[in-house]
């Protein structure tokens, strides 16, 4: 597995390295060793599997406030998404800088997303699924959010925007030059 750092320190982008021959390839998608020699949280405690009807869907931006905060790594497994991570650690110098990438069946590429990162998805094909490795147990009182088209955020996504939650739409805006709120409640991860 290669680990590619992107512009947001501890989040990463992962590659496979696969043995290929007249049947196919075989590739690791996980290591313990190889996260935690990358610095990246090696914990999973749930698997989650979404699936998505149509092009267009968008999902998030959700995180969990400690002690519920979540490591995240994600992977389409059919069809394409185009994925985005927000830096929500208050002491970071890239707080609140996104990230995005596209993750699709064909490049088999994973998002690793760090404690205390906002995450959503675009949906770029119909019937894209994504799985996610997570790293703590999902927990309704824990969870927030962070509107998609948040003017503060600035994330340009690529196709248009056709479906999105009411929950996901009800987020609140930030306001010009905010901090969030919660930020001093959500703690650093460890390194």
């Amino acid at each position: 597995m290669l680990v590619h750092e992107t512009p947001l320190e501890g989040a990463a982008l992962l590659e496979l390295e696969p043995a290929e021959d007249g049947r196919g390839f075989f590739a690791r998608s996980f290591c313990r060793a190889e996260f935690e020699a990358a610095g990246l949280e090696p914990a999973i405690e749930q698997c989650n599997l979404s699936f998505n009807h149509r092009k267009g869907t968008l999902r998030g931006f959700h995180y969990q406030l400690a002690p519920n905060a979540e490591a995240k790594t994600i992977r389409c497994t059919r069809g394409a998404v185009y994925d985005v991570i927000v830096d929500l650690r208050p002491d970071s110098p890239t707080y609140l800088a996104h990230f995005g990438a596209a993750l699709t069946a064909e490049n088999r590429l994973a998002m690793h997303v760090p404690r205390n990162f906002g995450h959503a998805y675009l949906t770029l094909t119909d019937d894209a699924e994504t799985l996610y490795q997570v790293s703590a147990a999902y927990t309704a009182g824990a969870e927030r959010g962070l509107r998609w088209d948040d003017p503060v955020l600035g994330v340009q996504w690529p196709a248009p925007v056709r479906l999105v939650s009411p929950k996901d739409a009800g987020w609140p805006l930030l306001a010009p030059g905010a901090r969030l709120p919660h930020a001093a409640d959500v703690p650093l991860s460890p390194r």
